[in-house]
Order: C-alpha cells, then structure tokens, then sequence
C-alpha cells in the first residue's frame, strides 16, 4: 500500500505515511500465531508483531468518529498503534480529544508512543500499560467510541467478553463498539438486546462486529 496506490479519509499525508509503513511490515509468526493450535498464548511471546485492525477497519473509525463528533474513545489492545493512530486523527481533526487505550507489553506501548510521535499525535492518545480489565475499568467519564480486539485465551470467558462487560456501563447512548475477532461469547453479549445493543456483522478482516449502543 502507498500513498500512490491508496486514497483514505485521513488528509494528513505524516499519518498516512505512518500507516503505510506499518501496514508494510505487518507479519504473522508461523503457525498463525496465538490463534493457531500449538502456539503460545502468552502475549508477551509475541514482542515483534503488531495484531492490529486492517486500514479498511481503521477508516471506518476513523469515518464514525468523525461523524459523532467523538472526543473520548478507548481500545483494547493497543498492540503496536495502529488503531490508536485513526482514533487519534480523529480526535485531533474533532478539534480535540483523547484516545485511551491498554496495552499489556511493554515493548509495544513504546512502539505505539513512537508510532504516535512519528504522526504527531501524541497529544491525543494515553496508552494505559497493563491488564485491560484493570486500566479500562475508570475511563474517568462517558466515551463515544470503543474498539475490542481482545487476546486468545486458553479457556474461560474471553477477554472481550470480560471487558465488553467492564466498558459497556461507560459508553454514551449513540455510541459505538467495534469488535475485530468475533469471540462467541462476546457476540451473545452484544446481541442479547437486554444489554442495550443493536449489531450487525460486517464484510470487512473476515468479519467485523459493530454495534450501536440504544440504551
């Protein structure tokens, strides 16, 4: 992908250099990585690689909060930035705003700082080090906008389950929850309208799930 080849709704030609370059370097360890069979769920084993939202994910955060007018979104997982450089165009082109995210490797909270520095939005992004169902738990307020990405687990609920359950309370009626990796049982949570949902599945990474909080 270049900025040639590819058109976007971000106009800052800094950030979409950033993107590209990530976009470029994108790899996945053999094997699939967590999600395969054999390999190591742990996090911290996977230092070298970003698992981030693909740019067509991206532009649609990118696109909705622009529309909100959105100006406190939050993520889980921050990886490498990816995700927190189109929540954080959008703060910036709002007018203003933050984006809180939460990151469990440190090596990869400096990665997403750097990434941010090197777009100039670093003024719009505070990347929380540590378990997400901890750093996510105080917003410190209403957010419009909260991007789930969650990690494998070996067994028990999913971590998007557990902290869709942690952030919904702290999501603005109107507001939006973008999920990448599908968990089951985050769909019957998002999908069970007593827990004031509407959601759809997209055609985009394989399948994406956005919903729209109603009440």
């Amino acid at each position: 992908m270049t900025n040639e080849q590819w058109h976007g709704p971000i106009g800052d030609p800094r950030i979409n250099a950033v993107i590209a370059r990530m976009h470029g370097a994108r790899q996945r360890p053999p094997g699939g990585g967590p999600r395969g069979s054999f390999n190591s769920r742990d996090p911290h084993a996977y230092v070298e690689q970003g698992f981030s939202i693909h740019p067509e994910q991206g532009e649609l955060i990118y696109m909705l909060c622009r529309g909100l007018r959105a100006t406190r979104v939050a993520e889980f997982a921050t990886s490498v930035g990816m995700s927190t450089l189109y929540f954080a165009a959008a703060m910036r082109d709002n007018g203003g705003g933050i984006v809180i995210g939460s990151e469990i490797v440190p090596a990869k909270v400096e990665t997403a700082r750097r990434n941010l520095a090197e777009a100039g939005l670093s003024d719009y992004a505070e990347i929380r080090e540590g378990d997400a169902r901890k750093t996510l738990r105080d917003l410190g307020g209403p957010v419009d906008f909260i991007l789930i990405d969650g990690w494998p687990r070996e067994d028990g609920p999913s971590l998007a389950r557990e902290v869709i359950e942690i952030v919904a309370p702290q999501l603005l009626v109107g507001g939006y929850v973008m999920n990448d990796n599908a968990e089951p049982d985050y769909l019957a949570f998002i999908r069970d309208p007593g827990n004031g949902f509407v959601s759809m599945t997209l055609p985009l990474k394989g399948g994406t799930e956005l919903s729209l909080k109603v009440r």
